[in-house]
């Protein structure tokens, strides 16, 4: 797998990823751009209009005509909440040209020709998104808004996140608010659609057997000529430094539920980057693996937990520990969880927990180029975040971790919030 980025103009890269491993090509356009209250919920209204049309394509029907005729390719998209950024993600996967029936067709081309236009050169009536198209889409991100507590254990986790950044970017809800919809129209979508794609950060990624003039196919396209300059309106994540909070903050709240949802949100001080690799080790063992403390201890031996995890979220320097518990063993199973915690500080963890913690992460790590989309993600994620790490690096990196460096996450390790969802 050979990695390699150009920057086409100022704020708009091309990433390439060239792999014999697949006999598809994968191509993705990111578009990043600050999170701020004003404006999230209009990015997930733009982000579902893109792909209900573009100029040539004007409807969902017609793009998935044009992908059928491309030997079953398929396109898709999604938004994600990325440190204190919003993505919009577009996908379009096709057959690789060696695997076509019919050389003489230049399959890559055509499918960065419909991914730039559905994402750059979309459908109009007017100078304006269709309105049919905004209802609906309105109403679905309405649903969508409000359907957040249908699945208790994200709705927890959002919750806790929510209390724990308050009046900050990276506590908004990804796909907005409801109250936001009444005003879009559009006319004023199109308008900040216009002022979204000439001030985002805009990543394109290529991954496949890759042809050598690249670079030429992808800035003869006109899509890409049409766009201008731009210092890159988005948030560098180096969350270092973090202030650990003196208190915990408690959060109850009730709601229908059979099993009790508890989730605890830790904050990390870290003094340099490096020690990103110690916090991943130290989660593990934590609560990022079956042989966790958490897992183990907590869910196993106390019988305390449905389930018993913790994630390590590296753009934030958060830990957040997921449990599902019985209602009435809410002041047991925090009182074990702390304990595990302040055990990770005393050091009372073995060679072994550390040999294994390492060994999963590697496992981990491996398979980064085992599917197209989680190579795609790893290497926007360096770019986000400005660090350059191959993946053999990264194994490396994890390897030379010691208990040491693990005391030393543990030592700066605090709980920020306590989040309760229960009957």
């Amino acid at each position: 797998m050979e990695y390699k980025q150009k920057e086409l103009k100022k704020g708009i890269k091309l990433h390439t990823i060239n792999t014999d491993k697949f006999k598809t090509n994968l191509i993705a356009v990111f578009i990043t751009t600050k999170l701020t209250r004003e404006n999230i919920t209009k990015n997930a209204v733009v982000s579902a209009l893109l792909r209900r049309g573009s100029k040539t394509m004007p409807s969902q029907e017609e793009i998935s005509k044009q992908m059928e005729e491309m030997y079953g390719a398929s396109f898709d998209c999604g938004l994600d909440k990325t440190g204190d950024n919003q993505v919009l993600k577009f996908y379009l996967e096709t057959v690789n040209d060696n695997f076509l029936p019919q050389k003489e067709e230049d399959m890559l081309k055509i499918s960065m020709e419909k991914l730039l236009e559905i994402v750059f050169n979309p459908y109009l009536e007017n100078e304006s998104f269709k309105p049919e198209y905004v209802e609906q889409e309105k109403n679905n991100i309405k649903q969508r808004i409000e359907g957040k507590i249908d699945n208790k254990a994200r709705y927890s986790m959002d919750r806790c996140i929510e209390e724990m950044y308050k009046n900050e970017p990276f506590g908004l809800y990804k796909f907005g608010y409801v109250e936001d919809l009444e005003s879009m129209d559009g006319k004023n979508l199109y308008e900040y659609y216009k002022e979204l794609i000439d001030s985002c950060k805009i990543d394109l990624f290529v991954s496949g057997m890759i042809c050598d003039d690249m670079n030429e196919v992808v800035m003869s396209n006109e899509n890409i000529k049409k766009l201008q300059e731009r210092t890159p309106n988005y948030v560098v994540p180096k969350e270092m430094g973090k202030e650990l909070p003196e208190k915990e903050n408690t959060v109850t709240e009730s709601m229908e539920v059979t099993q009790g949802k508890l989730i605890l949100g830790l904050n990390i001080h870290l003094d340099q980057e490096e020690q990103r690799y110690d916090a991943l080790v130290y989660n593990s063992i934590l609560g990022g693996s079956a042989n966790s403390k958490m897992f183990q201890n907590v869910r196993e031996k106390a019988h305390l937990a449905y389930v018993a995890s913790s994630t390590y979220l590296r753009y934030k320097n958060n830990i957040f520990v997921n449990c599902g518990i019985e209602i009435g063993n809410y002041e047991k199973a925090l009182e074990l969880i702390k304990q595990q915690i302040e055990d990770m500080k005393k050091g009372d963890f073995t060679e072994e927990d550390i040999e294994n913690a390492k060994k999963g992460i590697i496992a981990t790590i491996k398979t980064i180029d085992d599917e197209q989309d989680t190579g795609i993600t790893y290497y926007f994620g360096q770019e986000l975040s400005q660090v350059e790490v191959s993946i053999e690096e990264y194994m490396d990196k994890i390897e030379k971790v010691t208990k040491e460096d693990v005391i030393r996450i543990a030592e700066n390790v605090a709980i920020h919030t306590i989040y309760f969802l229960k009957d």
